[in-house]
């Protein structure tokens, strides 16, 4: 039996991951600060739930020891699969406004520098970590129509918020642990990963849960910050895992690599899908909020190359998964 380690595995990508590993009949370690996953049972996802918080380093080296052949007692058995998601982030409302740039940064490169000390250490066979688009050039992202995400264009680096600077710190932090410690990385960048069983309110939530959200609640219009011109693509979870997945098992390429989708809408359009799917006539009003940049799609022609996978289906078909779910839990 295989052994993997989800750090950050209570949150919403970690979530999936995890249930998709166990499928696969892997023994299943979560770490999360998270007390429990907030929409599914334990068993269903994992073997071991383990709530800690992962900028400590002790607890880190502990986490990082594998189940021995009997999977009764641990020893320093290196774990086969490690995937690093856990990070101090949230939709455009949490991470540019500017209200919590030191947490982000102090929280997250805490957690990346822990982990990749540790896990070289500890000589795990190999490490998944979950870089941002949002590490890209804001001067690339102006043009709404036009975006450039190429992973080539990485560099002069100028990221829109703190939380992409972090991103791309953290990237070089593995990168650079793989050329002086033989650590075996995988770098990805995720372009706005989104459906079922991940948070749609409090503020953290991502602009496709918003838009359900809104679209489920409201019998009037649906509120969109800015002009709704600007533009984004998304990746439906299940797209995004079957990513990962790929991508991790090879054995060629390390990274970094763009995962998400080259579908490109406004937010406007994107809110419309949310009322179609609604069957309400409601209106979009579109008032001041934060943005992030004018425009951003995936390039995904390094990983089609490398990879060989593209994604297989519509925005239109992830939403209507993700309205289905979001509405049953506003109207439970």
């Amino acid at each position: 039996m295989k052994t993997a380690l989800v750090l950050g595995g209570g949150g919403f990508i970690g979530g999936h991951l995890a249930k998709r590993l166990k499928e696969e009949g892997f023994w299943v370690r979560i770490v999360d600060i998270k007390e429990k996953h907030e929409f599914w049972n334990h068993n269903d996802i994992c073997d071991e739930y383990i709530s800690g918080d992962l900028r400590d380093p002790g607890l880190v080296s502990q986490v990082m020891f594998a189940p021995n052949q009997n999977y009764v007692e641990f020893d320093p058995n290196s774990f086969d699969e490690v995937y690093q998601l856990a990070a101090d982030m949230g939709g455009a409302g949490y991470i540019f406004t500017g209200d919590n740039d030191a947490n982000v940064m102090h929280n997250s490169a805490l957690i990346n520098l822990n982990v990749a000390h540790e896990a070289s250490k500890k000589g795990v066979k190999r490490v998944f970590y979950s870089s941002s688009a949002c590490m890209y050039p804001e001067h690339n992202q102006l043009d709404p129509d036009n975006p450039n995400c190429e992973e080539s264009s990485a560099y002069p680096a100028n990221p829109d918020s703190e939380y992409g600077w972090e991103k791309l710190f953290s990237e070089r932090l593995f990168l650079a642990f793989s050329r002086n410690y033989n650590l075996d990385v995988r770098v990805a960048r995720f372009h706005n990963i989104f459906g079922p069983y991940g948070t749609w309110t409090g503020g953290k939530e991502k602009a496709p849960a918003a838009m359900c959200r809104k679209a489920s609640e409201s019998n009037e219009e649906l509120e969109v910050w800015g002009d709704g011109l600007q533009t984004r693509s998304f990746l439906y979870i299940d797209e995004c895992i079957e990513a990962m997945l790929k991508f991790m098992r090879q054995d060629t390429f390390k990274g970094p690599v763009n995962i998400g989708s080259e579908e490109m809408v406004t937010i406007n359009q994107l809110a419309n899908m949310a009322i179609e799917l609604s069957g309400k006539d409601l209106k979009i009003k579109n008032i001041k909020g934060p943005l992030g940049v004018r425009g951003r799609n995936s390039d995904n022609k390094l990983f089609q190359k490398m990879i060989g996978w593209e994604p297989t289906q519509t925005l239109f078909i992830g939403m209507q998964k993700t309205f289905e779910w979001i509405n049953k839990q506003v109207n439970n």
